[in-house]
């Protein structure tokens, strides 16, 4: 009999048989089983709908089956992954493994997502059920290879960190344990992106002025995900994470760039790109004071990127000039800034092969030129003094 048939009066002992009956396990990768299978599938639907069009359904014994059924079927042991260590991965070229129980799973985490979101789901009587171990299984199953299973796992994360007060310090130090490996033991995991979309939205909610705790999380455990070799499979939510960071402390700017500039790549290309596009976002955020302190490293290692011979790199780099409210700091800056870019302007003039790059060169000259002619004379006199100087010492190297 199915819950839409039974008796209004029958309807709660009903469900409560049907979610034991669901905590039967199958195997889908063998063929075996495919009636029971369907017929669980089927049970589960019934269930969801049950859900939806069901007020005051969760008791607390309906609670405790709920998360049993839930634990019995999502708590799994993910198969293995054989991860090439000099393989770049490309999110966008490569197409993730699908996992063959899926039908199944994704009808159990629909109902455990109208389970942690309905109103009739006290957290007082909850958290005795969705534990910190729960959590800690849950944020296991990031690792996840199918990335429908890693959405439906970051709503879910999320709404339970938003509704159970007493599990956000859990949720919080269990991801920098995760991240903390991620950095220094494994290099690779499949869910960092999701846990950096949840963690954007939880730093975006943290009150001001900012913990000690939170600085920490910054500075020891996101930071440094940016030497992580995977970090184009997730930079967007972590530089996303670093602009929430400045917007609720804009002290917290020079902290940034600085770590940046500490972990800069040297010998990959669109890595050095990606760290351009967050330097730019933070930069646009950073206000004055805050861009004095690390000015002068900055710019030694733009004046690098433009001289560098991938086009790419230098291209990225000049486009700040595009930026107006970057332009203004500069300005704003100029006698410091000036010497440090000059000179590798003009060697971009003179000897850079790509033509892209030489327009975005003058353009940038001619922007130096109209903000301050006289010093940019001193600069372009300065410049040339050392060129020569630096054409005497090859010049005496070769002889020598």
């Amino acid at each position: 009999m199915t819950l839409r048939e039974a008796p209004a009066s029958e309807r709660p002992a009903l469900f409560l048989k049907k979610l034991r009956m669901c905590c039967v396990v199958y195997d889908f990768s063998k063929q075996t089983n495919v009636k029971e299978k369907e017929a669980k599938r089927q049970t589960l639907l019934e269930i969801v709908e049950y859900v939806n069009n069901t007020r005051n359904c969760f008791n607390e014994t309906v609670m405790a089956d709920a998360v049993n059924m839930v634990s019995a079927n999502i708590f799994r042991t993910l198969p293995p992954v054989y991860r090439n260590p000099n393989a770049i991965f490309d999110p966008e070229e490569e197409d993730p493994p699908l996992d063959s129980a899926w039908p199944h799973l994704q009808v159990v985490y629909e109902f455990f997502l109208r389970f942690v979101v309905s109103n009739d789901v006290d957290p007082k009587v909850a958290r005795r059920f969705i534990d910190q171990g729960f959590v800690l299984l849950l944020l296991d199953l990031f690792d996840s290879e199918d990335p429908r299973e890693r959405d439906y796992l970051k709503t879910i994360l999320h709404r339970i960190y938003g509704k159970f007060m007493t599990l956000r310090s859990i949720i919080r130090r269990a991801m920098q344990q995760l991240f903390f490996k991620i950095i220094y033991e494994c290099d690779s995991h499949n869910g960092v992106a999701e846990l950096l979309e949840i963690l954007g939205s939880i730093i975006n909610g943290f009150a001001l002025p900012l913990k000690d705790e939170h600085k920490i999380f910054l500075e020891k455990f996101l930071i440094p995900l940016h030497k992580v070799r995977t970090l184009n499979s997730f930079h967007q939510q972590l530089s996303y994470c670093m602009a929430q960071y400045v917007e609720k402390d804009p002290k917290l700017a020079p902290m940034i760039l600085s770590g940046a500039l500490r972990l800069w790549p040297m010998t990959s290309t669109p890595k050095e790109v990606v760290f351009l596009n967050e330097v730019e976002e933070i930069l646009e955020l950073t206000q004055p004071p805050e861009f004095q302190l690390v000015m002068t490293p900055l710019f030694k290692r733009i004046a690098k990127c433009i001289r560098s011979p991938h086009f790419q790199v230098a291209e990225r780099v000049l486009f700040l000039w595009n930026n107006d409210y970057i332009v203004k700091l500069i300005n704003m800056n100029r006698k410091v800034l000036f010497p440090l870019v000059v000179g590798a302007l003009y060697i971009n003039s003179k000897s850079h092969w790509n033509s892209t790059v030489h327009g975005l060169t003058y353009n940038v000259l001619k922007l130096l030129m109209e903000a301050d002619p006289n010093l940019f004379d001193e600069c372009s006199a300065a410049s040339s003094d050392a060129r020569a100087d630096g054409r005497d010492d090859d010049e005496r190297q070769k002889r020598w």
